[in-house]
C-alpha cells in the first residue's frame, strides 16, 4: 500500500498524469464507439469547431477529440455508414463559403476535404443561428452527441441528424395509409 501512495506521489511531483495524444485520440473513439449504438432516429451527432460553445440543454453530452475536422469527421462518418440502424442527414453552415475568402487557404483545404469525406451523402446548409434553435428544441427530447475537435476555420461544423437506417419516409407513408383502411 505504501508503496502505491508513493507511486502516485510521485507521479502528481512530476506533473505527468499518464495520458498522452494517443491514448486521448483513443479514448475519445472508444467513447464514441461504445454511445453509436444507444443513438437512433431523431439523435444527433454534432462535429464541431473549437470555438462551439458548451450548452446547459440536460440532452447534450459533449466528448473532447484532440483532432482536427478531417479525421473526427471521417471516423464518425464511417461509424454512422457502418451501423444498420442509422443514416445520416448532413448539415453544414451556410457562413461556411462566406468565410472562405476571409480565412483564405485553410478554410479552402477544410472544405473540399471534408466535401470528399461526405462524398455520396446529400448535405444541406442553414444558417449557424437556425441550428442553435432547432438543437435547442430537440435536445429537450432526443441526445445530441456533441464532438468537439481542435479546428479552428469558422463555421466549420457538420451537424448530422439521424435517420433509421432500415425504414424510410415511404415506407411510414404506406403504412400510415393502410392503418387508415
Amino acid at each position: 500500500m505504501g508503496l502505491l501512495v508513493c507511486a502516485i506521489w510521485l507521479a502528481a511531483c512530476t506533473g505527468k498524469t499518464g495520458t498522452n495524444k494517443n491514448e486521448q485520440t483513443a479514448d475519445w473513439k472508444t467513447e464514441f464507439r461504445k454511445k453509436l449504438p444507444l443513438l437512433g432516429h431523431r439523435n444527433w451527432i454534432l462535429v464541431v469547431d473549437k470555438a462551439f460553445p458548451l450548452q446547459q440543454s440536460a440532452g447534450m453530452e459533449y466528448i473532447y477529440a484532440p483532432e482536427g475536422m478531417e479525421a473526427v469527421l471521417r471516423e464518425v462518418i464511417l461509424g454512422i455508414k457502418t451501423a444498420e440502424h442509422i443514416k445520416p442527414i448532413i448539415y453544414r453552415d451556410r457562413e461556411l463559403e462566406f468565410v472562405k475568402p476571409l480565412v483564405g487557404a485553410k478554410a479552402d483545404q477544410l472544405i473540399q476535404s471534408t466535401q470528399a469525406i461526405l462524398k455520396g451523402t446529400a448535405v444541406n446548409t442553414m444558417l449557424h443561428d437556425s441550428v442553435f434553435k432547432q438543437l435547442d428544441r430537440e435536445a429537450g427530447l432526443f441526445k445530441v452527441l456533441v464532438i468537439k475537435t481542435n479546428e479552428t476555420v469558422p463555421y466549420s461544423s457538420t451537424f448530422i441528424k439521424l435517420d433509421c437506417g432500415y425504414w424510410d419516409a415511404a415506407k411510414e407513408a404506406a403504412m400510415r395509409k393502410e392503418m387508415t383502411r
